[in-house]
């Protein structure tokens, strides 16, 4: 889900503009490029599932001209590349949208933030429960971060478009429809729950080394 027209006031633009230019930034500063100067194959791996992310995101349903409801997969990307890699992919994504008309320049900072922050951090936040207070069981670690954590941070990026479209909407009809979608988020939630956790159980089952959030030998080897 990402906004595709400008709905919002011209401080909330600016605003969003800082606080995701904010976080990249601080991503930037923990190095992310390093582990994939050191790897190859990370290298590819990164690449090729940016690229993919991409192709799926064109793959979407216009609800109304400033609103589209699209598959996102930030919570993949984040449990396959934690959140720097993750953060900066979803970035490219955007610029990309926008350099092939579907979004706006002036959204890329809400657009980031609405698909690539907020569900970062929520998957993050569910990583790192999962990581020091659940069990370490393989299908814990799948349903809660894969499952549970796709469809919470589905909640969490759809929400924020709806506060932000409430705070700072300039159109009396776009606000009233954010109320309206706001009811209809618990019906977006399964479809991203159940993509993330399938194609996090096959990478689990035959790459798990590729899972970067997923210590196989604490999960599997120690079973």
């Amino acid at each position: 889900m990402s906004f595709a027209q400008s709905v919002l006031a011209p401080w909330a633009l600016v605003l969003t503009w800082l606080l995701s230019l904010g976080i990249i930034v601080w991503c930037l500063c923990l190095r992310p490029w390093q582990p994939l100067l050191n790897d190859t194959a990370l290298q590819h791996r990164w690449m090729a599932a940016t690229l993919a992310v991409l192709l799926m995101w064109q793959l979407r349903a216009q609800a109304v001209d400033w609103l589209t409801l699209h598959l996102v997969f930030t919570v993949l990307m984040t449990l396959v590349f934690k959140v720097p890699l993750a953060l900066i992919s979803n970035v490219m994504i955007n610029i990309a949208m926008v350099l092939v008309g579907r979004n706006e320049w002036a959204l890329l900072g809400a657009n980031v933030l609405v698909t690539g922050i907020v569900p970062a951090l929520i998957t993050g936040v569910v990583w790192r429960i999962v990581d020091r207070r659940l069990p370490d069981n393989l299908m814990v670690f799948l349903f809660a971060c894969g499952f549970f954590g796709a469809a919470l941070a589905t909640l969490g990026g759809g929400l924020a478009a709806v506060v932000l479209i409430m705070l700072a909407g300039t159109d009396p009809e776009a606000v009233y429809l954010a109320q309206e979608y706001a009811r209809f988020l618990p019906l977006l939630m399964p479809s991203e729950a159940f993509i993330t956790g399938m194609l996090l159980s096959i990478l689990l089952v035959y790459h798990p080394g590729w899972v970067a959030t997923f210590n196989d030998h604490r999960y599997i080897d120690m079973q």
